[in-house]
């Protein structure tokens, strides 16, 4: 018999999860944007369509989810 298989779900909610640890934590992250460019803070804030990066000596971003390509942590000993 063939198992018919199942469709990985649209969401897991594990975005969530990360976001709230990463912000939580302060944790300082990249972020790739959509258009090529990179910026360095810690996520204060995210809601489901945006999220806020706070920069040292830099203005603070709100950046939209669609235009971050993907995010990742920085080691604490970089400056952000």
């Amino acid at each position: 018999m063939a198992h018919k298989k199942t469709r990985a779900p649209e969401t897991t909610l594990k975005e969530t999860e990360y976001l709230k640890a990463l912000a939580a934590a302060a944790k300082p992250v990249g972020v790739k944007l959509d258009d090529g460019r990179e910026l360095t803070g810690v996520v204060e804030f995210f809601d489901a369509t945006f999220l806020r990066l706070t920069r040292e000596g830099e203005p603070n971003l709100f950046l939209f989810k669609d235009r971050v390509k993907y995010l990742w942590e920085l080691d604490s000993s970089s400056s952000v």
